[in-house]
């Protein structure tokens, strides 16, 4: 959730303290912190007064005012970094610099313009991929380079020289049969697959890397601008005198060289780059908001000037790109000629607009690029501002015309342009070679590491809402989920559960029991999830800020002050979770000792909880009451009057069932530019924080799961949300796509953002089921639930000034598609795990475009309203208010898809129309693929952990058919730690199905047996045995139906860890 600056569209009531609009002008506001500058310490009261006021002057509209964020013309890097044009390179490789190594190249290259010499690093690295550094050679302070997002420094291979000449040189790339011909003048690489070109770096001459230098009206500046003159009208002189003692007699002196003196011709070479400076792109710089920039009315300095990098690349041969999340669009991403590049940047952005590039809450910097030959994938390694220009030689081509040019056997190749800009660091970018989808997954999870495996709870129904009003309002949530026999695991928190915003505590007077509310939760095994967001409120008597500033934890302003910005709490601290000491104590937090219970306070005493009348402030002397410091160890010996109804704080108020959502974190700065952090303030290392914005969400929901990880000394799996994410965030829990509305687009939308990111390796994705803002009809909540059940993260959310939504509050009709649409979740639950697993293990998407799977079918390259899951199910959702039939693309050449309710079988490709109705749920599964179930659907996952399983058997053309199943506790790293888990192999051939281990390494017990076999696309048997070692045959009950030519096996009582096999004969 998120609150807007003054200037930016809300709803009435987005602030708790407002419940109707305000009539007549807005009060003046709280003023801006000016740049790098903490805002005047205010009271909490004052304070909250400043947030109403923000929410009375917001509630007029209902959609982002795109005026709050930068375009790329407002973005003066940006803008430098476009204004260079396609053309001849400025930039020269010095060949004679080359240096080798086994697995390394280095070279100079230097800009003809301004000769400021640059390092080129290229190494050859093991997995098909290649990785290209370019930094200065010698810059006035280090330019940042992106740590913690690699998982190791990836393993290199051996380079060769192969070729060379007098302006290029040939590399063999390992043993991957590539070559990269590096050309010297205009610099640019190329990259061939035998003689086919794959792909070229600065082919358009747009690499454009602004050097760190002194600000020219700098005190040193000015120094060494005068003694250069001094010293040019001293060397003036002397060849004036020198010119007229060698004059011919009576004639004027002609024209020789002059003599060389000390130093003259390096001073000559300064004037000289000083001229080409002025008239070459540096003179640009200078005017376009290099060392200070105003964005309306926020100030940005500068002090390291314009430290901007761009580099383009050229795919020839591709007409599809796809990546480069977050964005709400479609899954084939556009060009952006005539408009503005991607951009990635975290921001908090309100009910976010739909199919433009804007920025939203997270950024990967991942771009992959596929057609019917390869997949290809580029990888820019820096977390600044980013912008990304896409441009296509074929685009505004219709398909007529297309057509035609084949028919015609002309037209030029299809090819792609793809431009990276980032307002600061190095160029560090790994082009990733497949040829494979699977490769380039495999090889960039190798770099940025794999999904986490969740919990499994986390992978059912979660429950949320802005907010649950106190323990008796969840209680009764809790019971309506059992009392409506509708399935839940999680019921989730927002702010409003905190002391006042405080994160770490509990309301005193809603939530003064947790431990108790958690313990029911427990006894029904279902969990909760609290909010716990990254700004901090200012408040002398609150601990947590207390340790923060006393630690020096907090994000510096330029002057060296801690960062104030607001956020919920009012005057709102930033922890520098760069500082790893600052991420320890942060995860030292989630301790069960730390979360704690406010003061509770009786009615009429005017004082705030934690504020005023803390056991941390002073008020004790003034009245009296003496707190035994054995009883309060934390706070020591305080005087003080304490009625006896009222309560200290109370630690220990959580418990194991207690997981965390990190909210907020890009971060937001309600009164920020862009509602974010000043680019110039500092984090540890005296990094600015435009050097690393992309990277702040991505170390909060770190130190969160390292957080969770800790408090149960290393043995239970986390379960975090994060808003925010980077390249590697899929290593520490699960995000969702921000701030939606409940609009028929917002639902549709949620499909291609979701695979989007499932490309860039973030599997655990999910939207805001019925859509966070406004409130949905009960057409639109019914699909919403219906396509949140086939999507890897399902959560109900919702805005506290919407209808309660929880689902049996629509009608018994809309209960009960309801709770079949969950009931279908839950039944799935092992095929979820199973291939949560295998991208745990591979990187392979959970959630995936079908092209991934039929990479040779060009119908599936922009299709994005239907997708898979893992590679045996697919789904098309119906996204389309009264819709009564969608179009079904069915892929695969000679394949079948059966109809996961009907069991009808459909032969492929074919595009289907499937008439729908309410209860309508389109999905297939893949003939040739077992898919494990539970049918016994109970309360919650883990009361499902002993029930006995059924297998999907869908036969091939062939007869034939093949998947796995994963098991293990379900929750803690054991699997890993001890090899404590079941992968089991099923394989249908030869009409007997068999189950065996897949991996010999896992060994555990299971409660769990087979109680049903489901074969789809079968004929009627004479008898069906089942085999088991050691053991006689068998006999075993079945049932045919031969209108859908469906098997069903009754009970064949094994256990799903033994090996065994069941013979139709």
């Amino acid at each position: 959730m998120a609150l807007r600056p003054v200037s930016q569209a809300l709803p009435a009531g987005r602030c708790p303290l407002l419940r109707a609009s305000m009539k007549g002008p807005c009060p003046s506001p709280p003023p801006p912190a000016a740049s790098g500058a903490a805002p005047a310490r205010v009271t909490p009261r004052l304070g909250m007064a400043a947030l109403a006021w923000m929410a009375l002057c917001l509630a007029a509209a209902c959609a982002v005012d795109r005026s709050n964020f930068k375009t790329c013309e407002q973005s003066s890097f940006c803008k430098r970094q476009r204004s260079v044009k396609p053309g001849s390179s400025p930039y020269r490789a010095l060949l004679e610099s080359l240096q080798f190594s086994q697995d390394s190249m280095k070279l100079q290259l230097v800009n003809e313009v301004n000769k400021v010499p640059l390092l080129l690093e290229l190494y050859g690295l093991q997995g098909n991929m290649t990785r290209i550094k370019i930094n200065e050679l010698s810059p006035l302070r280090p330019r940042y380079e992106v740590p913690d997002v690699l998982v190791r420094d990836p393993p290199t291979t051996w380079l060769a020289v192969t070729g060379r000449d007098e302006n290029s040189v040939e590399l063999s790339l390992g043993d991957s049969g590539h070559k990269l011909i590096l050309t010297g003048k205009p610099f640019r690489m190329d990259l061939l697959q035998g003689r086919e070109l794959v792909l070229s770096v600065n082919p358009r001459g747009l690499l454009h890397f602004e050097h760190l230098r002194h600000r020219k009206d700098s005190f040193s500046d000015k120094v060494s601008s005068s003694v250069g003159s001094l010293w040019d009208k001293i060397k003036s002189l002397f060849y004036r005198e020198e010119s007229k003692e060698s004059a011919p007699e009576g004639g004027a002196a002609e024209e020789e060289t002059k003599p060389a003196l000390p130093g003259d011709q390096e001073s000559s070479e300064k004037s000289t780059k000083s001229e080409e400076v002025s008239d070459g792109p540096d003179r640009a710089d200078e005017e376009l908001g290099s060392w200070e920039e105003t964005f309306k009315t926020h100030t940005d300095s500068k002090p390291n000037g314009p430290t901007s990098v761009g580099l383009d690349f050229s795919l020839p041969g591709f007409e599809h790109v796809y990546g480069i999340p977050e964005h709400a669009d479609n899954l084939r991403l556009r060009t952006t000629e005539g408009g503005d590049p991607y951009r990635l940047y975290n921001l908090d952005v309100f009910q976010y607009e739909l199919y433009n590039p804007m920025a939203l809450y997270g950024s990967v910097p991942l771009l992959l690029a596929h057609n019917t030959q390869r997949t290809l994938g580029i990888f820019w390694l820096n977390a600044a501002e980013t912008w990304v220009d896409i441009s296509s030689n074929t685009a505004g081509k219709t398909l007529f015309g297309k057509m035609l040019d084949y028919m015609q056997g002309g037209g030029e190749t299809p090819q792609t342009d793809v431009r990276w800009m980032s307002e600061s660091g190095i160029i560090d970018v790994f082009l990733l070679l497949g040829p494979a989808p699977t490769d380039v997954f495999r090889q960039y999870t190798a770099l940025t590491g794999t999904q986490a495996l969740p919990p499994l709870f986390a992978m059912a129904y979660h429950q949320s809402r802005w907010n649950y009003n106190d323990e008796e309002d969840v209680a009764a949530v809790d019971d309506g989920f059992d009392t409506h026999d509708i399935p839940c695991d999680v019921i989730w928190l927002d702010i409003e559960h905190t002391d006042g915003k405080r994160y770490f505590t509990w309301d005193p007077n809603k939530f003064s029991q947790p431990r108790n509310m958690l313990g029911r939760l427990a006894a029904k095994r279902r969990k909760m999830v609290s909010i716990v967001d990254p700004h901090i409120k200012v408040d002398s008597g609150y601990r947590v800020h207390n340790e923060i500033r006393s630690r020096g934890f907090y994000v510096k302003t330029k002057d060296g002050s801690d960062y104030e910005g607001w956020c919920w709490p009012g005057s709102s601290g930033y922890p520098d979770f760069t500082n790893p000491e600052m991420r320890a104590w942060w995860a030292s937090m989630f301790s069960y000792d730390q979360y704690e219970v406010g003061w509770k306070w009786g009615h009429g005493q005017g004082v705030e909880p934690w504020g005023e009348l803390s056991p941390h402030s002073s008020w004790g002397s003034s009245i009296g009451l003496s707190l035994d410091s054995a009883v309060f160890p934390r706070w020591g010996r305080r005087t003080g009057v304490l009625p006896v109804s009222h309560c200290p704080p109370v630690p220990q108020a959580s418990m194991e069932n207690l997981y965390i959502w990190n909210d907020m974190n890009e971060p937001s700065v309600f009164n920020g530019p862009e509602v974010t952090m000043y680019k110039d303030a500092l984090h540890e290392g005296s990094w600015e924080h435009r050097d690393l914005h992309n990277l702040y969400g991505f170390y909060v929901q770190m130190a969160t799961a390292q957080g969770l990880e800790q408090r149960s000394g290393g043995l239970e799996r986390p379960f975090v949300l994060s808003r925010a994410f980077f390249a590697g965030s899929q290593r520490y829990g699960a995000v969702w796509t921000g701030d939606n509305a409940a609009e028929w687009d917002h639902l549709k939308i949620s499909i291609p953002m979701c695979l989007s990111l499932a490309l860039a390796g973030i599997s655990f994705c999910g939207a805001d089921v019925g859509g966070f803002f406004k409130s949905p009809d009960v057409e639109l909540l019914v699909r919403w639930y219906q396509v949140g059940a086939y999507q890897p993260f399902y959560r109900a959310h919702a805005h506290l000034d919407t209808v309660r939504r929880e689902p049996w509050l629509f009608g018994e009709e809309n209960k009960a598609l309801i709770r079949a649409a969950v009931r279908q979740r839950y039944a799935l639950l092992p095929y979820w795990y199973t291939t949560f697993y295998h991208s745990y293990r591979s990187g392979q998407p959970v959630m995936r475009p079908l092209w991934v799977e039929y990479p040779d079918d060009v119908t599936t390259f922009s299709i994005d309203d239907q997708f898979l899951i893992g590679n045996a199910l697919l789904v098309h959702p119906v996204t389309e208010q009264g819709a009564r039939g969608v179009q079904v693309y069915l892929p695969g050449k000679g394949e079948v898809w059966y109809d996961v309710h009907s069991h009808q079988k459909h032969h492929a490709p074919q595009t289907l129309y499937v008439p729908v109705i309410m209860s309508s749920i389109p999905a297939y599964q893949r003939g040739g693929s077992i898919v494990p179930r539970k049918e016994r659907v109970r309360r919650s996952s883990d009361c499902m952990y002993r029930d006995p399983y059924t297998l999907y058997v869908a036969l091939s053309p062939q007869g034939t058919a093949e998947g796995d199943l994963f098991i293990d506790d379900g929750h803690t790293y054991n699997f890993e730690s001890k090899a404590q888990y079941l992968y089991r192999h099923f394989s249908f051939a030869s009409n007997t199905l068999t189950a065996r281990s897949a991996d010999s390494k896992g060994v555990f017990e299971s409660p769990a047996w087979i109680e049903r076999v489901v074969i789809l696309g079968a004929g009627k048997p004479a008898a069906v045995f089942l085999r088991q070692p050691g053991m006689a045959d068998t006999r075993l009950d079945f049932q045919h139906e031969p209108e859908t030519s469906v098997l069903t096996l009754r009970k064949p009582g094994v256990n799903i860890g033994a090996d065994w096999s069941i013979s139709l004969r």
